[in-house]
């Protein structure tokens, strides 16, 4: 309910008081950043039984670590998720500590709330029904950005495990001379597994990534315009802190989507580099038959449109720098 109400009363300022472009700027690029969240926390729970399933999956064969070398891996990639998970909430945060402080020492000094918005009483008619006002646009902010934290860490959380499987079964691979026919049969199984796991993650999340895609390439272009009009240092810094936010919301799903793919595709390598010389013809078709299935490697998509990697991000930096550019000629004119 916070978060939604504080989205009604952004949206409805922009229908019905915004009348110039700086008005526009000043409460589109906050308006975003709420339908992001109120997009995600919607795709958190309509997705619940999903993620359970996802989750849960990886504690059972033929995903479950079986040796202490694969506990090892496992172990890597828990720790790497928890490092940036703690990462990005400490960024996040204090985004939203900087924002709520230089708030507290500009606007509610001058009697103004932290955000614009519509809403359908007088909040200046008594200072009490103010504070209770200014109170709501902090609190959902917070609220916002956490929910942003938990869809984007368990996102990136799960990619990050999709290269966990891939490296795991990377180890099992090299132990394939040991017992040929039980381990080749168990290892075909487990990449036909991860594929199947890549492409319903794949499916849960592709629409939340493209409106994250989206709506991070616009508060971009809204924020570099915003800065180029504030010389005021406690008004840039929170505008630089949210941009490094959204840069690096769309960051961690480009650069991990790429790991995903290039460690799918590294499995040809480690399959070259496997004793297969010894193996009889049954079993090289069994490597074959992964080989094969190898030569595409995972690709995450968003919205079927934008795959998630390196390249789509310096596109969205291109973009939302054309943008702007555009933004300062229309101003100039």
């Amino acid at each position: 309910m916070l978060l939604y109400t504080f989205l009604v009363s952004q949206f409805l300022d922009i229908i019905w008081n915004v009348d110039n472009p700086d008005d526009f700027t000043e409460n589109f690029y906050a308006t975003l950043a709420s339908v992001v969240s109120c997009s995600k926390m919607l795709s958190l729970l309509m997705n619940r039984d999903n993620i359970d399933t996802l989750t849960n999956v990886l504690t059972e064969k033929p995903y479950k670590p079986s040796k202490d070398e694969e506990m090892k891996i496992r172990y890597k990639f828990d720790k790497l998720i928890q490092n940036n998970t703690l990462c990005y909430t400490i960024l996040v945060e204090t985004t939203c500590a900087c924002i709520t402080l230089s708030s507290l020492f500009t606007e509610f000094r001058k009697g103004k709330l932290t955000y614009r918005a519509w809403l359908p009483y007088d909040y200046y008619s008594s200072t009490f029904i103010f504070c209770i006002t200014y109170a709501h646009q902090l609190i959902s902010l917070t609220a916002g950005s956490l929910v942003n934290v938990a869809c984007d860490s368990l996102i990136c959380g799960l990619l990050l495990h999709i290269c966990c499987q891939m490296e795991i079964l990377e180890r099992r691979l090299s132990e394939v001379s040991d017992n040929p026919n039980l381990i080749l049969r168990d290892c075909v199984r487990h990449h036909d597994n991860i594929f199947k796991y890549a492409l319903r993650l794949n499916s849960e999340f592709r629409m939340t990534i493209a409106m994250q895609f989206a709506v991070s390439t616009m508060v971009v272009c809204s924020n570099l315009y915003q800065m180029t009009k504030t010389t005021s240092f406690s008004t840039i810094l929170p505008l630089l802190l949210y941009m490094s936010c959204m840069l690096t919301q769309i960051f961690i799903y480009c650069w991990y989507g790429n790991e995903v793919k290039l460690k799918s595709a590294q499995l040809l390598h480690s399959i070259f580099a496997i004793d297969w010389l010894v193996l009889d013809g049954s079993h090289k078709r069994s490597l074959l038959l992964i080989m094969n299935r190898a030569l595409t490697p995972i690709e995450f998509t968003s919205a079927y449109i934008l795959s998630m990697n390196l390249d789509s991000f310096v596109g969205i930096l291109k973009i939302s720098y054309s943008a702007y550019n555009l933004l300062k000629q229309v101003q100039v004119t």
